[in-house]
């Protein structure tokens, strides 16, 4: 009995979609089809996320990186900043949240270079000008809606690091 219930069911279903497509036009059918990507792919997103899957939450990393307001970041460079945090969370160098590290942990010389982005035997100029170029996407009085005083820290913290170690 429930087999043919559930069976009626699909073929109504089935019947009023392919009613709908006959009768509608190809430019609203793939507005609809887009609609309907886009929530099925965030559904799919968040259930991934909420998994706790890295290569399954990416899409909905991607999808609200609008809302993250960092002005004049782009999908590529905010992708590289995840992977920094992720990086200097790992190494316990920065945490958020109730259980954030005392500002008094310093970071080596290694790392100084990877939070700036840069190669040993860089001239100072190029030290300057990434922790400047950093500094200006990432400094919380350029972004009040985000959080990064730490991350600003750490940038300044990286910046001296080298340029005390390598050109002193």
């Amino acid at each position: 009995m429930n087999l043919l219930l559930v069976g009626t069911v699909i073929f109504v279903i089935v019947y009023l979609f392919l009613n709908w497509f006959a009768k509608t036009s190809s430019k609203a059918i793939a507005q609809k089809s887009r609609k309907i990507i886009l929530i099925l792919s965030l559904i799919l997103a968040v259930l991934l996320a909420y998994a706790g899957r890295f290569l399954f939450s990416l899409p909905l990393l991607l999808i609200f990186l609008k809302g993250l307001k960092i002005k004049g970041l782009t999908t590529f460079q905010i992708f590289q900043l995840w992977r920094l945090i992720q990086y200097l969370r790992s190494t316990g160098k920065f945490s958020y949240g109730a259980g954030a590290p005392s500002a008094n942990q310093t970071i080596s010389l290694d790392e100084s270079y990877k939070i700036l982005g840069l190669k040993k035997g860089c001239n100072k100029e190029d030290v300057l000008k990434a922790a400047n170029k950093l500094q200006k996407k990432i400094h919380p009085d350029m972004n009040r809606d985000v959080n990064t005083e730490r991350l600003s820290q750490l940038v300044n913290e990286a910046k001296d690091k080298i340029l005390k170690a390598d050109f002193n």
